[in-house]
């Protein structure tokens, strides 16, 4: 059975749900992937949604919405984005956190790069994973 993996951080409308697609892209032979937060903004980021258009033909409008912590199963694995603030918590067999900069309100270029860097990110997880090198006993 493979891990559960959530991406975690307040809103759920950006970092979070960019991870979850992009596990769901690099990663679903190894992890299944969620996302959620502490509050829910009506719809997911719009420049994230474009970039991820763009850079992975992935459309998150029609894929995703924001989910509240207690909305998802219990997983092995948390992933904190980078919070700056309150980060949330949840429950797992291991936790990491990659202390991403929140890219809202900011360029396409800093979106682009947020998205590269999840990207390097889920795969070195899945390797991580992959290899043993995370316990989930």
């Amino acid at each position: 059975m493979k891990p559960k993996v959530a991406f975690i951080c307040v809103h759920n409308s950006c970092r979070s749900q960019m991870a979850e697609a992009l596990g769901k892209l690099f990663a679903s032979d190894v992890f299944v992937s969620y996302s959620a937060g502490t509050e829910t903004k009506s719809q997911i980021n719009q420049d994230a949604v474009r970039i991820m258009k763009d850079l992975y033909d992935i459309d998150m409008n029609q894929s995703h919405r924001s989910k509240l912590l207690d909305t998802i199963p219990e997983v092995d694995i948390v992933v904190k984005m980078g919070c700056n603030v309150i980060c949330p918590f949840l429950p797992a067999k291991h936790t990491e956190d990659w202390g991403l900069e929140d890219p809202t309100g900011k360029s396409d270029e800093e979106f682009i790069k947020v998205a590269k860097i999840i990207e390097e990110k889920v795969k070195d997880l899945a390797n991580r994973i992959k290899t043993n090198k995370i316990d989930l006993s």
